[in-house]
Formats: structure tokens, C-alpha cells, sequence
């Protein structure tokens, strides 16, 4: 998998991929989602192209605010997962995020999602003792 920063013509093949990985939601619009990432790092928003077809297979959306990275929207094609993708895209957000003397990085998984969690935790990362709390600030019209 060659895995590069996202550019704009990738947008649809993006989007189908969150849709074909459950992580749209009807109050979060995928596409203002990218726009906005556009803006703010976008050389940390990674897309893995599948080697034989190019295919966007895997994507992983970083950040670093200067105390801690965070990681959003990580997503392998459901028909090429356990092949090593998604641990290969999470190195290379690790790797980007480390560059920038990052300490530590966050992600959040849906607490009914035990899939991912158990992949997650393969990885290494553990179950920190907080509570995630959220605040629309900019309702999305999706």
C-alpha cells in the first residue's frame, strides 16, 4: 500500500470508503469534514492507495494541537481488513506526529465498537481513565 497525504480528487472515493466503514453520520457531513481539515494540516490527513489498483483502501485523518495528536477517521476498505493496512497507516500517523514532537496521541472509538477496540489495543493503546465530552459548535446541514 503507498500511503500519501490526501488531495482533493480522492473526495469521493473518501466519502464511499467512511460510508463502507460505518463512520458517517448523519450529523457529521464527510465532506465538510475534509474542506475543514484542508485548512489545518492537511499534510497529516493520509489516504493508503491499494498496490495493484490504486484504490484509496485505508485513510487516517491526524492532528497535533501542540499538547497531544489526535486521529480520526481511521478506515480500511472492509474487504482488504487483517492484511496489516490499517496498523501500516496508524505507523505512518505515528511517525508523522512523533516529527512534530508530539508526546501523546488520542483517538476515540464508539465504546460498542469491541472490533476496533481490540485492534486499537493491539497497537498499544490503552483505555485512558476520562470522559470524552462534546459540544456542537457549527451544525452540519448532511
Amino acid at each position: 500500500m503507498l500511503i500519501r497525504p490526501f488531495a482533493e480528487p480522492d473526495t469521493d472515493a473518501v466519502v464511499a470508503l467512511w460510508e463502507r466503514c460505518g463512520l458517517v453520520r448523519p450529523w457529521n457531513d464527510p465532506r465538510a469534514d475534509i474542506a475543514r481539515k484542508l485548512t489545518e494540516q492537511p499534510e497529516l490527513f493520509l489516504v493508503g492507495e491499494a498496490g495493484e489498483t490504486g484504490a484509496i483502501a485505508a485513510t487516517a485523518m491526524a492532528g497535533f494541537d501542540g499538547h497531544r495528536g489526535w486521529v480520526h477517521y481511521l478506515a480500511v476498505d472492509p474487504l482488504r481488513q487483517r492484511q496489516g493496512l490499517g496498523r501500516a497507516i496508524m505507523a505512518e500517523a505515528e511517525r508523522l506526529l512523533v516529527e512534530r514532537g508530539c508526546p501523546k496521541l488520542n483517538l476515540q472509538v464508539r465504546s460498542d465498537n469491541l472490533k476496533v477496540l481490540g485492534f486499537y489495543r493491539g497497537l498499544g493503546y490503552g483505555e485512558d481513565q476520562v470522559l470524552s465530552l462534546g459540544k456542537r459548535l457549527i451544525l452540519d446541514e448532511g
